[in-house]
């Protein structure tokens, strides 16, 4: 019927989700007196074990990455049940000995998202829990960008029926699922959070495959006619003694 309000989308929410990019300030921190960084690398290691003892207790995850380009140098990624739970990390990080080393670079704020076109998700499903409390797989690599969908003209996503956009996000999830076992992703809502309407998180062992899912994908009609992107970062897992060797403290 026209002038009809098209139906929103229903979603359940899981855990509350933040990228928080920095830049270390390389001169500084490799000029500091060595009793200075060693403090300071107590203290970043104390505040892991806190990021770790949190994720042991089921209340949340995380993952540190080095990032490549000058976009950033660093990604310390946390998710946690609560955004209190998650400024609380974000406070941490900023009151810790390393943090006059460290400036921001980028940072976005979302919620994990599952959404229908069709109806209700029953959150007691077997298989919702773990979509919406996912684990930062501890290895490999990121990619992490920002999008939205289009609002211009003929190429409106929220003026569309609901049965279409049920369509063509099928479509575009057939496609995502050849990379099963390849590419895990998880996908943040940030409507009313951040400058992004989405934010799209993928993991591999193999950065390659960033290039080929997102490429393949940008000839699905949903993503060819209606998304718009962000900018994109790519960093590598760092573990404690990875980290140990970027911040050159062994």
């Amino acid at each position: 019927m026209e002038g009809r309000v098209p139906e929103p989308t229903f979603t359940l929410e899981g855990w509350h989700l933040l990228h928080d990019f920095r830049h270390l300030d390389f001169p500084a921190w490799l000029s500091a007196p060595k009793e200075e960084r060693e403090a300071a690398w107590r203290d970043l290691q104390a505040l892991l074990a806190e990021w770790a003892q949190v994720q042991a207790e089921g209340r949340g995850s995380f993952g540190v990455y080095q990032v490549i380009t000058h976009k950033a140098d660093l990604l310390f990624l946390n998710l946690r049940e609560s955004l209190d739970a998650l400024l609380q990390a974000e406070e941490r990080l900023n009151k810790s000995l390393i943090a006059p080393y460290l400036s921001p670079a980028y940072g976005f704020y979302s919620v994990v998202e599952l959404g229908s076109q069709t109806g209700p998700l029953d959150p007691e499903a077997p298989y919702i829990k773990p979509r919406l409390t996912p684990q930062v797989p501890k290895g490999g690599y990121v990619c992490f960008y920002p999008m939205n969908k289009r609002r211009q003209g003929q190429d409106n996503w929220y003026l569309l029926p609901a049965k279409e956009r049920g369509e063509l996000m099928k479509a575009h999830g057939e496609t995502g699922r050849k990379y099963q076992g390849k590419v895990l992703q998880v996908i943040s809502g940030a409507q009313g959070l951040d400058d992004w309407e989405w934010g799209v998180d993928l993991f591999s062992e193999d950065p390659i495959q960033f290039k080929k899912i997102v490429y393949e994908m940008r000839f699905d009609e949903v993503s060819a006619r209606f998304g718009e992107f962000g900018p994109f970062y790519v960093g590598k897992y760092l573990t404690v003694e990875a980290l140990a060797r970027f911040l050159e403290v062994v």
